[in-house]
């Protein structure tokens, strides 16, 4: 049975789609069967595999009001072992739409359910909010991984969303846990990126990743050319950091 992970912050620009797209190409690259579901009306997650999601006619927007189903929706193959349902603007709409859907929260849970005998790793890339969208995907994960950047205000908001984590766990999903904080954009010539992680370390009761990911130019690149950094450039530091943290995630 696969493992369903969140990727998930509330804070904007903080590495959730880099995490997602990057973490998964690392695993498959380990020979491990990934799923990931973008979740995020951006498609970012989408265009990382370069796929012209504006094309697709099946998207996370169509699977959730359920126009059609996850097998539908699902991708084959945008890289050896990565299958994706991708995600455009349309859901944007989605929440919205959703209001007087009974059973809202539950919708990616069911649809999951299908499919997750059929890999060991689901990621979904959630919007930098705590929508219907993000506790969707909370309901439905066994996990949720937490990409935290390297700045000044870099504890600010996890309160906030680990305290939408313990309400989702109490109200819909009472087997929810933190998978761990992974920092991102760590650059180790800088005192404050090292205060940063000594803070969030010692601040923070949840898992902290040894594997921290550098700010690094060759990842910010790959996402201009649809490709994870494994693929665009295989010996960069951030291929190296990914792939390291996909060992820490397989060893739980």
């Amino acid at each position: 049975m696969g493992k369903i992970i969140a990727v998930a912050n509330q804070k904007g620009g903080v590495g959730k789609t880099t995490t997602t797209v990057n973490l998964s190409a690392a695993l498959a690259e380990k020979g491990k069967k990934v799923l990931i579901i973008d979740i995020d009306p951006q498609g970012n997650a989408s265009s990382g595999f370069g796929v012209d999601k504006n094309n697709e006619e099946n998207t996370s927007y169509t699977l959730i009001m359920d126009d059609c189903t996850i097998n539908e929706a699902i991708m084959k193959d945008v890289m050896e072992n990565v299958d994706l349902v991708p995600s455009n603007m349309n859901l944007a709409g989605a929440e919205v739409e959703l209001i007087d859907v009974p059973h809202r929260e539950t919708i990616l849970r069911n649809a999951l359910d299908y499919v997750r005998d059929s890999y060991d790793y689901i990621f979904m890339d959630c919007p930098p909010s705590l929508n219907i969208l993000t506790v969707n995907a909370m309901t439905a994960a066994d996990s949720v991984l937490v990409p935290i950047q390297c700045e000044f205000y870099a504890l600010e908001g996890l309160s906030q969303l680990i305290y939408t984590i313990n309400m989702v766990r109490k109200r819909l999903n009472k087997s929810l846990v933190i998978e761990g904080i992974v920092m991102t954009m760590y650059d180790s010539r800088t005192n404050l990126s090292q205060q940063v992680v000594e803070d969030v370390r010692a601040n923070s009761r949840q898992k902290v990743y040894k594997t921290m990911i550098p700010r690094n130019v060759r990842l910010a690149e790959a996402p201009s050319y649809g490709q994870p950094i494994t693929v665009y450039d295989p010996r960069s530091a951030g291929a190296d950091a990914y792939r390291a943290l996909a060992d820490e995630i397989i060893a739980g």
